[in-house]
């Protein structure tokens, strides 16, 4: 058995152990609301269960993603000014000169 089937095969008999141990895995997860905690680690459950094939990108992305929205929630100003309502089409992007 790989280690991509043990994990898969506890997160589906007790999603809820994902749940409780997201916050002591990843501490960044108490930045997010309440909602969207819940929503990660239905989305963690689903995609470590796809990934038993052996592809486990497609959870680093998840969490790298999560990881990101939870540093916005983390920050009050960078929040307001996202979640602000748009009208308008800010024109083209500059283009990234690299690090």
């Amino acid at each position: 058995m790989s280690t991509e089937m043990l994990l898969a095969s506890l997160v589906r008999r007790n999603p809820g152990l994902v749940r409780e141990a997201l916050p002591t895995v990843l501490p960044w997860v108490r930045f997010l609301p309440p909602v969207d905690a819940n929503q990660m680690a239905d989305e963690i459950v689903a995609t470590t269960e796809a990934a038993v094939a052996g592809n486990t990108s497609p959870v680093s992305q998840l969490v790298t993603e999560w990881r990101h929205t939870a540093e916005i929630h983390a920050d009050h100003n960078l929040h307001r000014v996202l979640a602000a309502p748009s009208a308008d089409d800010f024109g083209p992007v500059a283009r990234s000169t690299g690090d």
